[in-house]
């Protein structure tokens, strides 16, 4: 485990757990699920990288090739190939100071058939915690690249999220998007109620503005702004649990799959690079 801090802002990262964030906490209070089991899916946060969520029986077709990979949730082997392949690998330490953190990650061609290279980078400051993620293509061929955070927020009776958005996937048992309800206008599917009124797993699109959680018990409150890139949001609200997940990610889940819908997915061309980030920013409820 690695501790930064700025301020009022603590920050605890643990690069063999797939570069993940076991607490990052603002005046004591966590603003991500705090790591209290080891493991990454007991972490705060991970990397999505070089793609989010699943792809549909672990396969697809990319110019003209089947591309076949191996399921790899810890927990659960039925699950097909999910969350990238950063999560599942330990990641180097390449830069430290009392605010700031840089984790590398150097993937060859085997689990994924293009070799890559990633970098995560955590800086705190006097309001807040940005966080980056950034891939570079390594092969000698286009790859097909997805990226975005995965974090746990804290979850009690009174928890909201606002998140606007004009689209929501409807998913089949396996989480998989079946059909798009799409409206006109941005709105907050939650209509102002609890995050826990729905339980659902699934993705959003053509999100507008930041998303905002409220914690009336903790009397605070978190304003996430996603870099443009990241313009879908994958939320994750299980029954019965403490937390609940709004991811900004790049593109829908099995983007790989639905080249007939507006699915996100990029082409990062030999050599080529992308950044994106994630701005976490406190405040009071009073």
């Amino acid at each position: 485990m690695i501790q930064i801090a700025h301020g009022p802002f603590t920050l605890i990262a643990d690069p063999e757990a797939g570069g993940s964030i076991a607490a990052l906490d603002w005046h004591g209070l966590p603003l991500l699920r705090r790591q209290n089991r080891p493991g990454v899916l007991h972490s705060g946060c991970f990397p999505l990288v070089p793609f989010s969520n699943r792809i549909a029986a672990s396969r697809f077709l990319w110019a003209g090739k089947a591309i076949e990979l191996m399921p790899n949730h810890p927990d659960n082997p039925r699950e097909p190939a999910m969350h990238g392949l950063g999560w599942r690998q330990p990641w180097q330490v390449v830069g430290q100071g009392e605010d700031h953190l840089a984790l590398a990650l150097q993937v060859p061609a085997d689990a994924w058939p293009w070799a890559f290279a990633a970098r995560q980078h955590f800086v705190l400051d006097d309001d807040g915690a940005t966080f980056s993620l950034s891939l570079t293509n390594h092969a000698a061929t286009p790859m097909p690249a997805g990226l975005g955070f995965h974090p746990f927020f804290p979850r009690q009776a009174e928890t909201r999220l606002e998140a606007r958005h004009r689209g929501e996937w409807q998913v089949d048992a396996a989480c998989l998007p079946t059909r798009l309800i799409a409206r006109a206008d941005a709105v907050d599917w939650w209509e102002g109620r609890p995050v826990a009124s729905r339980l659902v797993d699934t993705v959003y699109t053509g999100r507008v503005g930041p998303l905002r959680i409220s914690w009336p018990e903790a009397g605070c409150g978190l304003l996430i702004t996603p870099d443009p890139a990241l313009d879908f949001t994958t939320i994750y609200v299980p029954g019965d649990a403490d937390f609940f997940c709004a991811e900004p990610v790049s593109h829908i889940t099995d983007a790989f799959n639905r080249p007939d819908a507006d699915n996100g997915l990029r082409t990062l061309a030999p050599g080529a690079g992308w950044t994106v980030s994630m701005r976490l920013a406190p405040f009071s409820l009073a």
